[in-house]
Order: C-alpha cells, then sequence, then structure tokens
C-alpha cells in the first residue's frame, strides 16, 4: 500500500513513472466523452473516498472524474455534514473509511490531520492539499510543461507572491526533478527555510519580481489571499510588486509559459492580459489535474511505478 502525501512519496523514479503514464493514458482517450471509461478500467470495483475540509472546484470533479474514468466510483464527504463537523476523530474516520473504501483523498487545512489519516487508515491516502502543501496540483503542472516541450531537467521556474503550500511542493518537484526554483516573495512572506530546504540546493528566495522572472522558462503565481484568509489589506499592499503582468513577462524568456493553479483573481496576483494570453497554460493545467491525478491513483495501487 502507497500514500501520496508528498511528491516525495513516490521520489524522482515515481513521479517521472507516474508523468509518463498519464501522458500515454491522455493520448489514448483522445476525443472520446468525458464519461467514458479507459478501455482497460485498470481500477474497475474500487472506490474512491474524497473527504473535503476545504472547498473545491478543480480537485473535486478531477478526482471524482479520475477514478470513473479508471473504471471506479467516488463516495463525496463534507466535514460539515459528516460527523468529522461534529467531533468524531480523524483516526477513527480513517478505520471506519478504511472498511468501506479502497482509497481516501482528503483536502484539508492542517497537514498533521492528513498525517493522521494516513497513520491509522489501512488504504492509500491521498493529499488533496493541505496548508503545507499541495503535491497534485504540482503533478499536473509537471504533465502540463511535458506537452508544452518543455524537459523539466535545467528550467528555470519564477515563483511570483506568497511563499505558500504550492510553491513548497514546487520546491520539492525542483529537488526530485532537477529544475529550478527562484521566488519572489515579499518581507512577511516568505516560504520556510524548511520547504526552501526541499529544493536541494535548486531552489532560492529573491527580494525582486524582476530578479527571479528575467530568463525564466516559466512563471507561476497563485492568488495573494488563501482559503480562510481575511482579504487583508496589509497583505495585498505587500503583494502588489509581485504582479504578473506583459511587462513582466517581456523580462523572462520569449518563449516562458505561464502556469496559476486558479482560481484566480484577475487584477491582483496577475493581469487578465496574461491569464488570457498567448503564453498562459492556466486551461490545459487545469485538465491535466484529472490526468495527472488518474496516475497518482494507479500508482498508489502499486499499478505503476
Amino acid at each position: 500500500m502507497r500514500n501520496f502525501l508528498s511528491l516525495s512519496d513516490a521520489g524522482p523514479d515515481g513521479v517521472a513513472a507516474m508523468l509518463a503514464d498519464a501522458l500515454d493514458r491522455k493520448a489514448a482517450r483522445a476525443g472520446w466523452p468525458k464519461g467514458k471509461a479507459d478501455a482497460d478500467a485498470p481500477l474497475a470495483g474500487h472506490t474512491l473516498a474524497m473527504v473535503f475540509e476545504k472547498n473545491s472546484t478543480r480537485t473535486r470533479v478531477s478526482f471524482d472524474m479520475a477514478i470513473r474514468q479508471l473504471g471506479g466510483n467516488s463516495v463525496i464527504l463534507d466535514a460539515g455534514t459528516t460527523q468529522l463537523g461534529r467531533g468524531e476523530t480523524v483516526a477513527d474516520t480513517a478505520r471506519v473509511l478504511s472498511g468501506y473504501c479502497d482509497a481516501i483523498m482528503l483536502r484539508t487545512d492542517d497537514h498533521e490531520k492528513l498525517e493522521e489519516m494516513a497513520r491509522y487508515a489501512t488504504i492509500p491516502v491521498i493529499n488533496g492539499l493541505t496548508d503545507n502543501s499541495h503535491p497534485c496540483q504540482i503533478m499536473a503542472d509537471l504533465l502540463t510543461l511535458m506537452e508544452a516541450g518543455k524537459p523539466l531537467p535545467g528550467l528555470k521556474v519564477a515563483w511570483l507572491g506568497d511563499g505558500n503550500n504550492v510553491l513548497a511542493s514546487i520546491m520539492e518537484a525542483a529537488g526530485l526533478m532537477q529544475f529550478d526554483v527562484v521566488a519572489a516573495c515579499p518581507q512577511g512572506f516568505m516560504p520556510a527555510d524548511s520547504d526552501v530546504a526541499l529544493g536541494k540546493g535548486r531552489a532560492r528566495v529573491v527580494g525582486t519580481a524582476k530578479e527571479a522572472v528575467e530568463g525564466a522558462d516559466v512563471i507561476v503565481t497563485d492568488t495573494w489571499i488563501s482559503m480562510g484568509q481575511d482579504h487583508a489589506e496589509t497583505k495585498l499592499k505587500a503583494m502588489w510588486p509581485y504582479q504578473v503582468d506583459a511587462a513582466l513577462m517581456a523580462t523572462a524568456k520569449p518563449d516562458a509559459k505561464f502556469l496559476h493553479c486558479l482560481p484566480a483573481h484577475r487584477g491582483e496576483e496577475v493581469t487578465a492580459e496574461v491569464i488570457d494570453g498567448p503564453q498562459s497554460l492556466i486551461w490545459p493545467e487545469a485538465e491535466n489535474r484529472l490526468h495527472a491525478q488518474k496516475s497518482v491513483l494507479r500508482w498508489c495501487f502499486g499499478q505503476i511505478g
């Protein structure tokens, strides 16, 4: 049994195997109806429990469609309508779900809840997002870059804005897949030293957006105000110098690509001109949550890697 709590759980070989599988499976079903199962239906008869303690569009729909396309089915649980919302422990929930389902995807706040779920479950547990990390999103990002003809080793990825959970997983990916991350973050919103260390010498933080983006192959940002945070004016003021606009994109390589995990706040972290422009890959990036997570599920069941 394998858990996917972080990219390091799979390691570089496992990540590479999942990406290769995702590329192959996506190509094999080109033009098919979205609800049609893959020809081999490798997870037929399997049920994925999806537990949400945070709002979701992409994670909810992509995991639901992922297990369906693999031949299985899902059960969707919101904390507010389950006993988790009335004080049942994560450990007890893990034990119960292990008796009903074949895998658990948890989207929550405190990373310790995810670790507790994995500790007490007897089935695979997948990190659908925590305040610490977002490995499924980064799997989709890596898949999108490969599709766009950007081999991962040696890439320069520029991050602009908040030193958050998405950046932590990008830095972790850099250390595993041998590309470089240069993050520009304002004082007070820097990534933790432990997150930078995940890059194994390939991640660093600089002070200005221009320094991060100059010569970059990829520019990435995220909403400045994450779920559960107030729309804090102090934070917004600190973030404005890190907005991705056309002038900033022009300092990157001419063929640089733009990524954003969504939802976007147009006119804040990124201008509409960039998000809707020719360098933006945000729509294939969003779709690739589905294809990447199909391979994550297969990896958890030992079918690849």
